[in-house]
């Protein structure tokens, strides 16, 4: 197989063969479907769902079809019912229909990469559950693939199909290691023109941006940093305070070369003092991943159960999924209800689902939405005793601290709040973070804490940081400022693309149905040197179509707002921004505090 064998998203001439190939397929040689006078095959679903193509320049090998969960419909409806199927109604299926190859491409790898091209376009797009028909003459392939049969069986005309299902990572994991030698070979020989990488990270997470990859993580090339504008991660836009780069300049040497306070004892009594909070009741942390993965660690086994808001942030799913392998469920929430959360809603399926732990990232990360802490305390009270809640607070302080529910952690051995010193007070480099527990809890998390977890730039800065508030809560107000004008300029780039505002330090850009695709608008910018987050692989809920912009300062955006504008002129001419009909306007909305 040469180098040009193209794998890509079909276009408006590839799907006249496809639907020709269907019928020479499905209706003629598999007697599935009864033959066509125009001979062509076709379905409800067409012009809603995805189809991807291996072709050889003008030559078409094959096709697979993806039908995502954001449609509301599936093929599948067509033989099960809902109550068959519940799995169709939990909102985050993706379906893989229609896998075909031409005949003389048949004992090709096509179709190995079609499936592998259809398991990445549904990891692109946040797809933990994948559902397909497959027919049972070939029920082996699918099932060395990591696909399981549902115990469904079903019979379309002369052709017998079993249904089956995965879990997207497992199947990437398959992917990668059962047939990781000839996804080698193949990448060497074919010309991937979807929008994702080839590849899935190491780890399989999405973690942090891509900004830094460009400015050299070897660090010898740190001039980009004055070139590139950093907008695909939250790190604040202002420096640390004025005490802050006093302490660590006054002997960076010293600092530098000396071992801190082992327990960062200074760290904490400073917290403690600007808290209000007994000492006893906190944990320091290298940042809050730190403390996730170290109290998770402790908490949670493979048995356990866990609730998590989707979209949320990513690196919970990873930690409880990926690494500890616990049974996670999700409690979306939906743009159609500004990305709130339903506190009666959620009440619900906590007292029902008796989980483990429930995370509440708050506000929220990636949404940019604050649930109020009154709201939150209720909740908690009526939940069961046996389900703990982490409350992520690293962004509160765009709202206002005293909206923390680290008093109640204090108190309660069921939640505990964890801050992250990074995100609001411009130390994310320094790494340093607190979580907040009832003293028993925090004295088993002290106890597997490592000496010198915090090194001793990281604790000066800490503590200069908590004796400086009035600086940040300036910072904090003109970050306010700068979203609102960021989110502004965007809006009138283009009325197609809806821009929405939340509490903190970033907002999102949905494009439009009709458009491009949010990793496409993300590559575009790059090549101005500006970097936008994608938050499709985060949750199906944002359809691909949805980019995060952290706030920058005032020159920066404004480099932000003409990327996007050059994109947008490569992207979406105006052919595009005519919607298709029966889809829905795209709102320009702002969800602003």
């Amino acid at each position: 197989m040469s180098r040009d064998v193209q794998i890509r998203v079909a276009d408006a001439e590839d799907l006249v063969w496809i639907h020709e190939l269907r019928h020479r397929v499905y209706a003629q040689e598999l007697r599935q479907h009864a033959p066509r006078p125009e001979r062509r095959l076709h379905d409800a679903l067409d012009g809603d769902n995805v189809y991807l193509v291996a072709a050889r320049g003008p030559v078409r090998m094959g096709f697979v079809n993806l039908t995502p969960p954001w449609l509301g419909r599936y093929g599948l409806d067509k033989y099960l019912s809902r109550d068959e199927l519940p799995l169709l109604s939990e909102g985050g299926a993706f379906e893989v229909r229609i896998l075909t190859v031409e005949p003389r491409w048949r004992s090709t790898a096509v179709a190995p990469l079609l499936m592998y091209a259809a398991l990445r376009w549904i990891s692109s797009r946040g797809g933990r559950t994948v559902v397909a028909m497959g027919r049972t003459e070939l029920l082996d392939m699918y099932l060395a693939v990591g696909l399981r049969p549902l115990g469904h069986t079903v019979r379309s005309g002369a052709v017998t199909f079993e249904v089956l299902t995965g879990e997207v990572a497992a199947l990437t994991q398959v992917a990668t290691t059962r047939y990781r030698t000839a996804l080698e070979r193949f990448r060497t020989v074919v010309d991937w023109q979807l929008d994702m990488e080839w590849a899935p990270g190491p780890d399989g997470c999405e973690h942090g941006g891509a900004s830094f990859t460009a400015i050299g993580t070897d660090f010898r090339t740190l001039h980009r940093r004055h070139e590139i504008v950093a907008a695909d991660v939250l790190d604040a836009w202002f420096p640390p305070a004025p005490g802050v780069r006093a302490a660590l300049a006054e002997d960076l040497s010293w600092s530098a070369r000396t071992s801190p306070p082992t327990g960062a004892e200074g760290m904490l009594s400073e917290l403690a003092k600007a808290r209000a909070l007994p000492a006893e009741t906190l944990v320091a942390g290298a940042g809050s991943s730190d403390l996730i993965f170290r109290a998770f660690g402790r908490w949670l086994t493979p048995t356990s159960r866990v609730l998590l808001l989707d979209p949320g942030y990513g690196e919970y799913a990873h930690v409880t999924e990926r690494v500890i392998g616990c049974r996670v469920d999700r409690f979306r929430l939906h743009r159609k209800d500004g990305w709130r959360i339903d506190i009666g809603r959620l009440a619900s399926v906590v007292e029902a689902g008796r989980y483990d732990l429930v995370v509440v990232v708050n506000p929220n990360n990636p949404t940019g939405r604050h649930a109020p802490a009154a709201e939150l305390c209720t909740l908690i009270e009526a939940a069961p005793a046996r389900t703990r809640w982490w409350i992520d607070e690293a962004y509160l302080g765009y709202v206002d601290l005293a909206e923390s529910l680290a008093p109640l952690a204090a108190v309660d051995p069921r939640v505990v709040v964890c801050t992250s010193l990074s995100k609001m007070y411009a130390l994310s480099g320094a790494r340093a973070a607190y979580l907040v527990a009832e003293p028993a809890t925090a004295a088993l998390l002290r106890r597997w804490t490592p000496p010198w977890a915090v090194g001793l730039p990281a604790q000066l800065a800490a503590v200069a940081t908590l004796r400086d508030p009035a600086y940040y809560r300036a910072c904090w107000l003109r970050t306010h400022a700068l979203r609102r004008r960021l989110a502004a300029d965007l809006a009138q780039v283009d009325d197609t693309v809806a821009v929405e505002e939340g509490v903190a330090n970033f907002l999102n850009i949905t494009l439009p149905y009709d458009g491009p695709s949010a990793a496409r608008l993300v590559r575009e910018c790059r090549r101005h040197d500006v970097y936008l987050r994608d938050l499709s692989p985060l949750s199906p809920q944002y359809e691909g179509r949805t980019v995060r912009v952290a706030v920058r300062d005032a020159a920066e955006n404004a480099r932000i707002v003409a990327a996007y504008e050059a994109a947008l002129e490569t992207l979406l001419p105006s052919s595009l921004s005519k919607r298709a009909p029966g889809r829905p306007a795209t709102p320009v909305t702002g969800l602003a505090r």
